[in-house]
Protein backbone atom coordinates (compact mmCIF):
# COMPACT_ATOMS: atom_id res chain seq x y z
CA UNK A 1 0.00 0.00 0.00
CA UNK A 2 2.81 2.72 0.48
CA UNK A 3 3.38 4.94 3.04
CA UNK A 4 1.72 8.07 1.69
CA UNK A 5 -1.97 7.63 3.58
CA UNK A 6 -5.20 10.05 2.27
CA UNK A 7 -5.31 12.79 4.88
CA UNK A 8 -9.16 12.07 5.72
CA UNK A 9 -9.89 8.44 7.45
CA UNK A 10 -12.68 6.70 8.87
CA UNK A 11 -12.94 3.40 10.56
CA UNK A 12 -16.68 1.91 11.33
CA UNK A 13 -16.83 -0.99 13.22
CA UNK A 14 -20.06 -2.82 14.82
CA UNK A 15 -20.29 -0.98 18.33
CA UNK A 16 -23.42 -3.24 19.36
CA UNK A 17 -24.92 -5.40 17.30
CA UNK A 18 -27.93 -5.95 19.36
CA UNK A 19 -28.50 -1.89 20.20
CA UNK A 20 -28.14 -0.99 16.21
CA UNK A 21 -24.78 1.16 17.26
CA UNK A 22 -22.24 1.50 14.56
CA UNK A 23 -19.19 3.39 15.99
CA UNK A 24 -17.14 5.92 13.57
CA UNK A 25 -13.56 7.25 14.08
CA UNK A 26 -12.18 10.08 12.10
CA UNK A 27 -8.56 10.59 11.86
CA UNK A 28 -7.96 14.16 9.70
CA UNK A 29 -4.09 14.59 9.25
CA UNK A 30 -4.13 17.96 9.15
CA UNK A 31 -6.73 19.72 10.83
CA UNK A 32 -7.42 23.72 10.58
CA UNK A 33 -7.46 25.77 13.71
CA UNK A 34 -11.14 25.45 13.59
CA UNK A 35 -12.36 22.33 11.97
CA UNK A 36 -15.43 22.11 11.49
CA UNK A 37 -17.48 19.17 10.80
CA UNK A 38 -21.05 17.97 9.47
CA UNK A 39 -23.20 15.12 8.79
CA UNK A 40 -25.39 15.81 5.86
CA UNK A 41 -29.05 16.24 5.88
CA UNK A 42 -30.26 14.49 2.81
CA UNK A 43 -29.02 11.92 0.31
CA UNK A 44 -28.78 12.80 -3.18
CA UNK A 45 -31.65 10.68 -5.19
CA UNK A 46 -34.15 11.21 -2.34
CA UNK A 47 -35.05 14.59 -2.07
CA UNK A 48 -36.30 15.26 1.21
CA UNK A 49 -34.30 16.95 4.39
CA UNK A 50 -33.97 13.61 6.87
CA UNK A 51 -31.52 14.67 9.64
CA UNK A 52 -29.54 12.06 9.56
CA UNK A 53 -27.55 13.43 13.22
CA UNK A 54 -30.67 12.68 14.98
CA UNK A 55 -29.30 9.26 14.90
CA UNK A 56 -25.69 10.48 16.17
CA UNK A 57 -24.77 10.53 19.54
CA UNK A 58 -21.47 10.32 22.02
CA UNK A 59 -19.33 12.43 19.98
CA UNK A 60 -15.88 13.61 21.02
CA UNK A 61 -12.49 14.83 19.37
CA UNK A 62 -9.11 14.37 20.85
CA UNK A 63 -5.17 14.83 19.53
CA UNK A 64 -3.31 12.64 20.99
CA UNK A 65 -4.38 12.41 24.48
CA UNK A 66 -5.49 15.61 24.40
CA UNK A 67 -9.06 16.39 24.62
CA UNK A 68 -10.36 18.77 21.99
CA UNK A 69 -13.10 21.08 23.19
CA UNK A 70 -16.02 20.71 20.56
CA UNK A 71 -18.64 23.43 19.89
CA UNK A 72 -22.29 22.27 18.44
CA UNK A 73 -23.23 24.92 15.89
CA UNK A 74 -26.06 23.64 14.32
CA UNK A 75 -28.46 20.99 14.07
CA UNK A 76 -25.64 18.88 11.95
CA UNK A 77 -22.63 20.97 12.31
CA UNK A 78 -19.15 21.10 14.95
CA UNK A 79 -16.42 22.69 15.39
CA UNK A 80 -13.46 21.80 17.14
CA UNK A 81 -10.97 23.67 18.82
CA UNK A 82 -7.79 21.99 17.33
CA UNK A 83 -3.86 22.81 16.61
CA UNK A 84 -3.28 22.58 12.76
CA UNK A 85 0.71 20.55 13.67
CA UNK A 86 -1.03 17.35 15.19
CA UNK A 87 -3.70 15.12 13.59
CA UNK A 88 -7.17 15.08 15.10
CA UNK A 89 -9.29 12.14 15.97
CA UNK A 90 -13.04 12.53 16.42
CA UNK A 91 -15.21 9.54 16.99
CA UNK A 92 -18.96 8.92 17.37
CA UNK A 93 -21.81 6.20 17.37
CA UNK A 94 -24.88 5.98 14.86
CA UNK A 95 -28.09 4.14 15.48
CA UNK A 96 -28.73 2.03 12.82
CA UNK A 97 -32.08 0.61 12.46
CA UNK A 98 -33.97 2.25 9.07
CA UNK A 99 -34.79 -1.02 6.27
CA UNK A 100 -34.73 1.38 3.89
CA UNK A 101 -32.11 2.19 1.13
CA UNK A 102 -31.46 6.18 2.03
CA UNK A 103 -29.95 5.91 5.32
CA UNK A 104 -28.41 3.11 8.08
CA UNK A 105 -29.58 -0.71 9.04
CA UNK A 106 -27.47 -2.57 11.66
CA UNK A 107 -29.25 -6.40 12.79
CA UNK A 108 -28.58 -9.37 13.30
CA UNK A 109 -28.24 -10.53 9.68
CA UNK A 110 -27.05 -7.74 8.06
CA UNK A 111 -25.83 -4.10 8.35
CA UNK A 112 -26.22 -1.16 5.41
CA UNK A 113 -25.02 2.18 5.18
CA UNK A 114 -24.75 5.13 3.36
CA UNK A 115 -22.05 7.42 4.58
CA UNK A 116 -24.16 10.73 4.32
CA UNK A 117 -25.88 9.12 7.41
CA UNK A 118 -22.54 8.10 8.88
CA UNK A 119 -19.40 9.82 7.71
CA UNK A 120 -18.73 13.73 9.15
CA UNK A 121 -18.02 15.87 6.39
CA UNK A 122 -14.56 17.30 6.78
CA UNK A 123 -15.19 20.94 6.03
CA UNK A 124 -12.30 22.68 3.69
CA UNK A 125 -11.05 18.88 2.71
CA UNK A 126 -14.19 17.49 0.67
CA UNK A 127 -11.96 17.50 -2.19
CA UNK A 128 -8.93 15.35 -0.99
CA UNK A 129 -8.69 11.61 -1.28
CA UNK A 130 -10.87 9.90 1.54
CA UNK A 131 -10.21 6.63 2.89
CA UNK A 132 -12.85 3.97 4.57
CA UNK A 133 -11.12 0.97 6.70
CA UNK A 134 -14.56 -1.78 7.70
CA UNK A 135 -12.59 -4.37 9.80
CA UNK A 136 -13.88 -7.49 9.86
CA UNK A 137 -16.24 -8.04 13.00
CA UNK A 138 -13.81 -9.99 16.29
CA UNK A 139 -17.16 -12.43 17.03
CA UNK A 140 -16.39 -15.20 14.10
CA UNK A 141 -19.42 -17.03 16.10
CA UNK A 142 -22.00 -13.91 15.83
CA UNK A 143 -20.96 -13.03 12.14
CA UNK A 144 -20.19 -16.12 11.05
CA UNK A 145 -20.64 -15.74 7.47
CA UNK A 146 -20.69 -12.30 6.55
CA UNK A 147 -19.23 -10.41 3.75
CA UNK A 148 -19.17 -7.24 2.69
CA UNK A 149 -19.82 -5.39 -0.80
CA UNK A 150 -19.43 -1.49 -2.15
CA UNK A 151 -18.55 0.15 -5.12
CA UNK A 152 -15.36 1.81 -3.68
CA UNK A 153 -12.54 1.01 -5.42
CA UNK A 154 -10.09 -1.44 -2.75
CA UNK A 155 -6.85 -0.94 -0.89
CA UNK A 156 -6.11 -3.83 0.94
CA UNK A 157 -8.77 -6.18 1.56
CA UNK A 158 -9.46 -9.54 2.26
CA UNK A 159 -11.64 -12.63 0.52
CA UNK A 160 -14.53 -11.28 2.19
CA UNK A 161 -14.16 -7.78 0.99
CA UNK A 162 -13.32 -6.40 5.06
CA UNK A 163 -10.65 -3.89 4.81
CA UNK A 164 -9.71 -0.22 3.57
CA UNK A 165 -11.28 1.18 0.72
CA UNK A 166 -10.22 4.84 -0.69
CA UNK A 167 -12.87 7.33 -2.57
CA UNK A 168 -11.34 10.11 -4.30
CA UNK A 169 -13.55 12.72 -2.42
CA UNK A 170 -16.25 13.45 -0.53
CA UNK A 171 -19.00 12.43 -2.86
CA UNK A 172 -17.56 9.78 -3.95
CA UNK A 173 -17.33 8.11 -0.67
CA UNK A 174 -21.09 9.40 0.21
CA UNK A 175 -22.40 7.61 -3.51
CA UNK A 176 -20.92 4.14 -2.26
CA UNK A 177 -23.12 2.55 0.33
CA UNK A 178 -21.82 -0.45 1.88
CA UNK A 179 -23.82 -3.57 2.77
CA UNK A 180 -22.50 -6.64 4.70
CA UNK A 181 -24.15 -9.87 6.23
CA UNK A 182 -25.29 -13.46 5.14
CA UNK A 183 -25.14 -12.29 1.64
CA UNK A 184 -25.69 -14.33 -1.88
CA UNK A 185 -23.24 -13.03 -4.62
CA UNK A 186 -23.21 -13.63 -7.89
CA UNK A 187 -21.04 -11.81 -11.06
CA UNK A 188 -21.53 -11.62 -14.91
CA UNK A 189 -19.68 -9.61 -17.36
CA UNK A 190 -21.58 -6.63 -19.67
CA UNK A 191 -20.36 -4.11 -21.56
CA UNK A 192 -17.17 -5.71 -21.00
CA UNK A 193 -17.48 -4.85 -17.54
CA UNK A 194 -17.91 -6.73 -14.10
CA UNK A 195 -21.35 -6.36 -12.42
CA UNK A 196 -21.62 -8.44 -9.09
CA UNK A 197 -25.11 -8.87 -7.33
CA UNK A 198 -25.53 -9.26 -3.87
CA UNK A 199 -28.90 -10.34 -2.08
CA UNK A 200 -29.72 -10.30 1.50
CA UNK A 201 -32.88 -11.95 3.38
CA UNK A 202 -34.03 -14.03 0.28
CA UNK A 203 -35.97 -17.35 0.82
CA UNK A 204 -34.62 -21.03 0.22
CA UNK A 205 -36.01 -21.10 -2.98
CA UNK A 206 -34.38 -18.07 -4.43
CA UNK A 207 -33.66 -19.01 -8.52
CA UNK A 208 -30.70 -16.25 -8.39
CA UNK A 209 -29.44 -17.91 -11.77
CA UNK A 210 -32.03 -16.17 -13.77
CA UNK A 211 -32.00 -13.04 -11.06
CA UNK A 212 -28.54 -12.92 -12.54
CA UNK A 213 -29.54 -13.93 -16.03
CA UNK A 214 -32.19 -11.09 -16.40
CA UNK A 215 -30.57 -8.47 -14.35
CA UNK A 216 -27.28 -9.10 -16.69
CA UNK A 217 -30.04 -9.23 -20.57
CA UNK A 218 -30.79 -5.70 -18.56
CA UNK A 219 -27.36 -3.97 -18.16
CA UNK A 220 -26.38 -5.37 -21.75
CA UNK A 221 -28.85 -3.81 -23.15
CA UNK A 222 -28.47 -0.23 -21.56
CA UNK A 223 -25.20 -0.30 -22.26
CA UNK A 224 -26.14 -0.60 -26.19
CA UNK A 225 -28.64 2.02 -25.64
CA UNK A 226 -26.06 4.60 -24.51
CA UNK A 227 -22.66 3.58 -26.05
CA UNK A 228 -23.12 0.89 -28.83
CA UNK A 229 -20.01 -1.65 -28.58
CA UNK A 230 -17.86 1.02 -25.96
CA UNK A 231 -17.42 0.58 -22.81
CA UNK A 232 -19.72 2.22 -20.11
CA UNK A 233 -18.24 5.05 -17.78
CA UNK A 234 -17.40 2.49 -14.79
CA UNK A 235 -14.99 0.00 -14.22
CA UNK A 236 -17.33 -2.54 -12.01
CA UNK A 237 -20.95 -2.31 -10.76
CA UNK A 238 -22.58 -3.63 -8.06
CA UNK A 239 -26.68 -4.28 -7.44
CA UNK A 240 -26.98 -4.54 -3.36
CA UNK A 241 -30.72 -6.23 -2.83
CA UNK A 242 -32.44 -6.73 0.57
CA UNK A 243 -35.38 -8.93 0.64
CA UNK A 244 -38.05 -8.57 2.95
CA UNK A 245 -41.75 -9.79 4.12
CA UNK A 246 -42.62 -5.85 2.96
CA UNK A 247 -41.17 -3.39 1.09
CA UNK A 248 -39.86 -2.10 -1.84
CA UNK A 249 -37.89 1.03 -3.24
CA UNK A 250 -34.39 1.47 -4.86
CA UNK A 251 -31.78 4.43 -4.38
CA UNK A 252 -28.94 4.83 -7.86
CA UNK A 253 -24.93 5.41 -6.70
CA UNK A 254 -22.47 6.01 -9.72
CA UNK A 255 -21.60 2.92 -9.86
CA UNK A 256 -23.99 0.65 -7.55
CA UNK A 257 -27.72 0.47 -6.53
CA UNK A 258 -29.17 0.12 -2.90
CA UNK A 259 -32.44 -2.15 -4.04
CA UNK A 260 -35.52 -3.16 -1.84
CA UNK A 261 -37.67 -6.23 -2.41
CA UNK A 262 -40.78 -8.52 -1.10
CA UNK A 263 -39.65 -11.89 -0.40
CA UNK A 264 -42.69 -13.09 -2.67
CA UNK A 265 -41.09 -11.03 -5.86
CA UNK A 266 -38.30 -13.24 -6.28
CA UNK A 267 -38.21 -15.86 -8.67
CA UNK A 268 -38.38 -19.41 -7.13
CA UNK A 269 -36.50 -22.45 -8.62
CA UNK A 270 -38.33 -24.31 -11.06
CA UNK A 271 -41.32 -22.52 -11.77
CA UNK A 272 -41.39 -20.60 -15.23
CA UNK A 273 -44.22 -18.05 -14.81
CA UNK A 274 -43.07 -14.56 -15.04
CA UNK A 275 -45.17 -12.98 -11.69
CA UNK A 276 -46.08 -9.39 -11.79
CA UNK A 277 -44.51 -8.60 -8.75
CA UNK A 278 -40.94 -9.97 -10.40
CA UNK A 279 -42.02 -7.77 -13.46
CA UNK A 280 -42.20 -4.75 -11.41
CA UNK A 281 -38.69 -5.88 -9.39
CA UNK A 282 -36.98 -6.20 -12.93
CA UNK A 283 -38.53 -2.78 -13.76
CA UNK A 284 -37.12 -1.32 -10.43
CA UNK A 285 -33.49 -2.86 -11.47
CA UNK A 286 -33.91 -1.01 -14.73
CA UNK A 287 -34.14 2.02 -13.20
CA UNK A 288 -31.68 2.06 -11.01
CA UNK A 289 -29.51 1.02 -13.64
CA UNK A 290 -30.42 3.73 -16.27
CA UNK A 291 -29.99 6.41 -13.52
CA UNK A 292 -25.99 5.56 -13.66
CA UNK A 293 -26.21 7.63 -16.87
CA UNK A 294 -29.81 10.05 -16.36
CA UNK A 295 -29.16 11.77 -13.04
CA UNK A 296 -25.56 9.91 -11.36
CA UNK A 297 -23.64 11.40 -14.57
CA UNK A 298 -25.89 13.39 -17.08
CA UNK A 299 -28.21 15.75 -14.27
CA UNK A 300 -29.87 18.86 -13.84
CA UNK A 301 -27.29 22.02 -13.58
CA UNK A 302 -28.37 22.65 -10.04
CA UNK A 303 -26.55 19.77 -9.32
CA UNK A 304 -23.16 20.13 -10.49
CA UNK A 305 -22.12 20.19 -6.73
CA UNK A 306 -24.22 18.98 -4.46
CA UNK A 307 -24.53 21.01 -1.08
CA UNK A 308 -25.30 18.88 1.70
CA UNK A 309 -26.46 21.14 4.08
CA UNK A 310 -29.93 22.06 2.81
CA UNK A 311 -32.47 21.43 -0.20
CA UNK A 312 -30.85 21.61 -3.64
CA UNK A 313 -33.53 22.90 -6.00
CA UNK A 314 -34.13 21.93 -9.64
CA UNK A 315 -37.16 22.06 -11.84
CA UNK A 316 -35.67 18.93 -14.29
CA UNK A 317 -36.99 16.02 -11.86
CA UNK A 318 -39.54 15.50 -14.54
CA UNK A 319 -36.77 14.49 -17.36
CA UNK A 320 -34.77 13.15 -14.77
CA UNK A 321 -36.84 10.39 -12.97
CA UNK A 322 -39.71 10.69 -15.45
CA UNK A 323 -37.70 10.14 -18.57
CA UNK A 324 -35.55 7.22 -16.64
CA UNK A 325 -39.13 5.95 -15.53
CA UNK A 326 -40.47 5.59 -19.23
CA UNK A 327 -37.18 4.11 -20.02
CA UNK A 328 -37.27 1.40 -17.36
CA UNK A 329 -39.65 -0.63 -18.36
CA UNK A 330 -39.15 0.32 -22.23
CA UNK A 331 -36.21 -1.33 -22.08
CA UNK A 332 -37.18 -4.23 -20.46
CA UNK A 333 -39.21 -4.89 -23.83
CA UNK A 334 -35.87 -4.54 -25.96
CA UNK A 335 -34.11 -6.85 -23.92
CA UNK A 336 -36.71 -9.69 -24.05
CA UNK A 337 -38.50 -9.39 -21.12
CA UNK A 338 -41.45 -8.59 -21.75
CA UNK A 339 -43.38 -9.09 -24.60
CA UNK A 340 -45.50 -5.88 -26.50
CA UNK A 341 -48.80 -6.85 -24.76
CA UNK A 342 -46.94 -6.46 -21.17
CA UNK A 343 -45.20 -3.59 -21.70
CA UNK A 344 -48.84 -2.22 -22.96
CA UNK A 345 -50.20 -3.27 -19.50
CA UNK A 346 -47.69 -1.54 -17.91
CA UNK A 347 -47.58 1.50 -19.79
CA UNK A 348 -51.58 0.97 -19.21
CA UNK A 349 -51.46 1.31 -15.54
CA UNK A 350 -48.79 4.35 -15.49
CA UNK A 351 -51.65 5.97 -17.79
CA UNK A 352 -54.69 5.70 -15.35
CA UNK A 353 -52.78 6.23 -11.90
CA UNK A 354 -52.20 9.91 -13.82
CA UNK A 355 -55.67 9.91 -15.43
CA UNK A 356 -56.76 9.24 -11.48
CA UNK A 357 -55.23 11.85 -9.95
CA UNK A 358 -56.95 15.73 -10.01
CA UNK A 359 -53.65 17.25 -8.89
CA UNK A 360 -52.54 16.64 -12.67
CA UNK A 361 -54.65 19.70 -13.41
CA UNK A 362 -53.12 21.90 -10.29
CA UNK A 363 -49.63 21.65 -10.74
CA UNK A 364 -47.68 21.24 -13.86
CA UNK A 365 -44.41 18.73 -13.71
CA UNK A 366 -41.75 21.35 -13.38
CA UNK A 367 -43.41 22.74 -10.26
CA UNK A 368 -43.99 19.44 -9.32
CA UNK A 369 -39.95 18.64 -9.21
CA UNK A 370 -39.04 22.16 -7.48
CA UNK A 371 -41.98 21.20 -4.93
CA UNK A 372 -40.28 17.34 -4.16
CA UNK A 373 -38.75 18.68 -1.22
CA UNK A 374 -42.25 19.50 0.45
CA UNK A 375 -44.86 17.43 -1.39
CA UNK A 376 -43.69 14.20 -3.24
CA UNK A 377 -41.66 12.71 0.04
CA UNK A 378 -44.20 14.55 2.55
CA UNK A 379 -48.00 13.13 1.21
CA UNK A 380 -51.26 13.08 2.82
CA UNK A 381 -54.73 12.65 2.20
CA UNK A 382 -54.39 15.80 -0.23
CA UNK A 383 -51.92 14.95 -2.34
CA UNK A 384 -53.55 13.57 -5.56
CA UNK A 385 -55.72 16.32 -5.23
CA UNK A 386 -53.27 18.83 -5.08
CA UNK A 387 -50.05 17.80 -7.00
CA UNK A 388 -48.70 15.21 -9.71
CA UNK A 389 -46.01 13.06 -9.82
CA UNK A 390 -43.00 13.88 -11.50
CA UNK A 391 -42.01 9.98 -12.06
CA UNK A 392 -45.80 8.91 -13.84
CA UNK A 393 -46.57 12.15 -15.59
CA UNK A 394 -42.61 13.09 -16.62
CA UNK A 395 -43.11 9.16 -17.98
CA UNK A 396 -46.15 10.34 -20.26
CA UNK A 397 -44.41 13.51 -21.36
CA UNK A 398 -41.55 11.33 -22.33
CA UNK A 399 -43.64 9.03 -24.00
CA UNK A 400 -45.59 12.03 -26.03
CA UNK A 401 -42.23 13.56 -26.96
CA UNK A 402 -40.77 9.84 -28.38
CA UNK A 403 -43.95 9.43 -30.39
CA UNK A 404 -44.04 12.82 -31.81
CA UNK A 405 -40.43 12.32 -32.72
CA UNK A 406 -41.30 8.89 -34.23
CA UNK A 407 -44.18 10.52 -36.41
CA UNK A 408 -41.50 10.90 -39.06
CA UNK A 409 -40.01 8.16 -38.94
CA UNK A 410 -36.77 9.96 -38.88
CA UNK A 411 -35.84 10.57 -35.64
CA UNK A 412 -36.95 9.33 -31.38
CA UNK A 413 -36.72 10.45 -27.93
CA UNK A 414 -33.85 7.45 -27.58
CA UNK A 415 -30.96 9.71 -30.02
CA UNK A 416 -32.19 12.68 -28.28
CA UNK A 417 -30.61 11.09 -24.52
CA UNK A 418 -27.66 9.93 -26.57
CA UNK A 419 -26.97 13.62 -27.92
CA UNK A 420 -27.37 15.23 -24.70
CA UNK A 421 -24.77 12.74 -23.33
CA UNK A 422 -22.20 13.66 -25.39
CA UNK A 423 -23.27 17.28 -25.85
CA UNK A 424 -23.52 17.64 -21.76
CA UNK A 425 -20.35 15.66 -21.64
CA UNK A 426 -22.15 13.28 -19.00
CA UNK A 427 -22.11 16.04 -16.99
CA UNK A 428 -24.84 19.59 -15.90
CA UNK A 429 -27.60 20.04 -18.55
CA UNK A 430 -30.48 22.63 -18.69
CA UNK A 431 -33.55 22.31 -20.20
CA UNK A 432 -32.90 24.22 -23.12
CA UNK A 433 -29.78 21.78 -23.95
CA UNK A 434 -33.07 19.58 -24.51
CA UNK A 435 -35.00 21.91 -26.65
CA UNK A 436 -32.34 22.50 -29.03
CA UNK A 437 -31.62 18.59 -29.39
CA UNK A 438 -35.22 17.88 -29.56
CA UNK A 439 -35.24 20.69 -32.31
CA UNK A 440 -32.37 18.95 -33.91
CA UNK A 441 -33.84 15.52 -33.82
CA UNK A 442 -37.60 16.70 -35.09
CA UNK A 443 -36.08 19.65 -37.46
CA UNK A 444 -38.06 22.29 -35.34
CA UNK A 445 -38.68 23.90 -32.61
CA UNK A 446 -40.47 21.92 -29.71
CA UNK A 447 -40.93 24.75 -27.31
CA UNK A 448 -44.65 24.88 -27.77
CA UNK A 449 -44.84 21.10 -26.77
CA UNK A 450 -42.55 21.74 -23.53
CA UNK A 451 -44.19 24.94 -22.68
CA UNK A 452 -47.39 23.22 -22.54
CA UNK A 453 -46.65 19.66 -21.42
CA UNK A 454 -43.93 20.37 -18.96
CA UNK A 455 -45.41 23.59 -17.35
CA UNK A 456 -48.61 23.54 -18.28
CA UNK A 457 -51.01 21.37 -16.35
CA UNK A 458 -53.59 20.49 -19.77
CA UNK A 459 -54.18 17.32 -20.64
CA UNK A 460 -51.33 15.29 -22.82
CA UNK A 461 -51.99 14.34 -26.21
CA UNK A 462 -51.93 10.62 -25.72
CA UNK A 463 -54.58 9.05 -27.07
CA UNK A 464 -53.78 10.10 -30.63
CA UNK A 465 -50.20 9.88 -30.10
CA UNK A 466 -50.39 6.17 -29.82
CA UNK A 467 -53.25 5.48 -32.03
CA UNK A 468 -50.98 6.94 -34.44
CA UNK A 469 -48.69 4.04 -33.46
CA UNK A 470 -50.77 1.53 -33.76
CA UNK A 471 -52.30 1.24 -29.92
CA UNK A 472 -56.24 0.94 -29.56
CA UNK A 473 -57.00 2.74 -26.28
CA UNK A 474 -60.72 1.11 -25.22
CA UNK A 475 -62.40 2.45 -22.46
CA UNK A 476 -63.14 -0.53 -19.52
CA UNK A 477 -65.70 -0.15 -16.49
CA UNK A 478 -63.57 1.86 -13.58
CA UNK A 479 -63.91 0.31 -10.22
CA UNK A 480 -66.63 1.66 -7.75
CA UNK A 481 -64.15 3.29 -5.69
CA UNK A 482 -62.70 4.93 -8.52
CA UNK A 483 -65.94 6.49 -9.61
CA UNK A 484 -66.84 7.46 -6.47
CA UNK A 485 -63.26 9.30 -5.91
CA UNK A 486 -62.43 7.49 -2.78
CA UNK A 487 -59.19 5.71 -1.96
CA UNK A 488 -60.01 3.40 0.62
CA UNK A 489 -58.60 0.96 3.43
CA UNK A 490 -60.93 -2.04 3.64
CA UNK A 491 -59.12 -4.63 6.38
CA UNK A 492 -61.32 -3.65 9.13
CA UNK A 493 -64.64 -1.97 7.16
CA UNK A 494 -64.12 0.59 5.31
CA UNK A 495 -62.00 4.07 6.00
CA UNK A 496 -61.15 6.48 3.80
CA UNK A 497 -58.39 7.52 3.22
CA UNK A 498 -58.53 10.46 0.44
CA UNK A 499 -61.10 11.77 -1.43
CA UNK A 500 -60.35 12.50 -5.11
CA UNK A 501 -61.87 16.52 -5.84
CA UNK A 502 -64.28 16.21 -8.33
CA UNK A 503 -65.74 13.17 -7.35
CA UNK A 504 -69.10 11.78 -5.79
CA UNK A 505 -68.11 11.21 -2.48
CA UNK A 506 -66.52 14.77 -2.71
CA UNK A 507 -70.27 16.33 -3.41
CA UNK A 508 -71.61 13.85 -1.12
CA UNK A 509 -69.19 15.51 1.99
CA UNK A 510 -66.91 12.49 2.58
CA UNK A 511 -63.72 13.42 3.97
CA UNK A 512 -60.29 11.34 4.97
CA UNK A 513 -60.66 9.37 7.86
CA UNK A 514 -64.21 8.79 7.81
CA UNK A 515 -65.71 5.53 8.66
CA UNK A 516 -68.58 4.36 6.02
CA UNK A 517 -70.21 2.14 8.00
CA UNK A 518 -73.33 1.97 5.89
CA UNK A 519 -76.31 3.04 3.53
CA UNK A 520 -79.64 3.53 3.91
CA UNK A 521 -82.19 3.54 1.05
CA UNK A 522 -85.46 4.89 0.27
CA UNK A 523 -87.91 3.82 2.91
CA UNK A 524 -85.42 3.76 5.76
CA UNK A 525 -83.75 0.10 5.29
CA UNK A 526 -80.04 0.25 6.05
CA UNK A 527 -77.12 -2.16 4.50
CA UNK A 528 -73.84 -2.50 6.57
CA UNK A 529 -70.77 -2.10 4.33
CA UNK A 530 -67.56 -4.00 4.29
CA UNK A 531 -66.08 -2.95 0.92
CA UNK A 532 -66.81 -0.17 -1.49
CA UNK A 533 -68.20 -2.66 -4.08
CA UNK A 534 -70.89 -4.44 -1.47
CA UNK A 535 -72.72 -0.94 -2.57
CA UNK A 536 -73.47 -2.81 -5.93
CA UNK A 537 -75.73 -5.03 -4.06
CA UNK A 538 -78.25 -2.17 -2.90
CA UNK A 539 -78.12 0.41 -5.31
CA UNK A 540 -78.53 0.99 -8.66
CA UNK A 541 -76.22 3.39 -10.69
CA UNK A 542 -77.96 6.93 -10.46
CA UNK A 543 -79.93 6.07 -7.44
CA UNK A 544 -79.46 8.61 -4.34
CA UNK A 545 -78.97 7.05 -1.06
CA UNK A 546 -77.59 8.31 2.27
CA UNK A 547 -73.93 6.95 3.40
CA UNK A 548 -73.81 6.40 7.22
CA UNK A 549 -70.60 7.56 8.11
CA UNK A 550 -68.22 7.87 11.57
CA UNK A 551 -66.25 10.89 12.34
CA UNK A 552 -64.77 12.18 15.70
CA UNK A 553 -66.77 9.71 17.58
CA UNK A 554 -69.40 11.28 15.72
CA UNK A 555 -72.53 9.69 13.47
CA UNK A 556 -73.31 11.39 10.34
CA UNK A 557 -75.78 10.97 7.58
CA UNK A 558 -74.32 11.96 4.21
CA UNK A 559 -76.46 12.53 1.28
CA UNK A 560 -74.69 10.52 -2.04
CA UNK A 561 -75.89 10.16 -5.51
CA UNK A 562 -74.00 6.49 -6.91
CA UNK A 563 -72.11 7.57 -9.65
CA UNK A 564 -73.08 6.06 -13.27
CA UNK A 565 -70.21 3.47 -14.83
CA UNK A 566 -67.48 5.83 -15.37
CA UNK A 567 -64.33 4.70 -17.54
CA UNK A 568 -60.60 3.51 -17.33
CA UNK A 569 -57.97 3.19 -20.28
CA UNK A 570 -57.02 -0.02 -21.76
CA UNK A 571 -54.41 -0.41 -24.42
CA UNK A 572 -54.52 -3.01 -26.59
CA UNK A 573 -53.18 -3.94 -30.09
CA UNK A 574 -54.45 -2.43 -33.07
CA UNK A 575 -51.68 -2.29 -35.86
CA UNK A 576 -49.34 -5.20 -34.35
CA UNK A 577 -46.61 -4.01 -36.70
CA UNK A 578 -46.76 -0.19 -35.78
CA UNK A 579 -46.46 -0.91 -32.13
CA UNK A 580 -43.52 -3.44 -33.11
CA UNK A 581 -41.68 -0.81 -34.67
CA UNK A 582 -42.33 1.47 -31.80
CA UNK A 583 -41.33 -0.87 -29.38
CA UNK A 584 -38.40 -3.55 -30.72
Amino acid sequence: MGTALPDIHYRVEIADLHAHLFRVTLTVAKPLPQQRVSLPVWIPGSYMVREFSGQLQQLQARQGRLEVALTQLDKCTWQAEAKPSRPLTLSWEVYANDPSVRTAMLGHERGFFNATSLCLRVEGQESVPHRLEIPAPKSLKAFKGWTLATGLAPLDVDAQGFGVYLASDYDELADCPVTLGVLWSGNFKAGGVTHRLVVSGAAPTFDSEKLLADTQKICQTQIHFWHGSEKPPFKHYVFMLHVVAEGYGGLEHRNSTALICNRRDLPVRGEAKVSEGYTTLRGLISHEYFHTWNVKRLRPVEFARYDYTQENYTRLLWFFEGFTSYYDDLLLRRAGLLDNAGYLKLLNKTINQVMQTPGRAVQSVAQASFDAWVKYYRQHENTPNATVSYYTKGALVALCLDLSLRQGGQASLDQVMRALWHRCEAGPMSEQDLAEELQAASGHSMAPELAAWVHGVGELPLKSLLQEHGVAVVDDPAQLAQRLGLRCSETAGVVVKTVLHGGAAHAAGLAAGDEWLGVELEGGRGWRLQKVEDLKLYCLPGQKVTALVARDQQLFRLSLVVPAAGATWRLAMGDAAAVERWLA
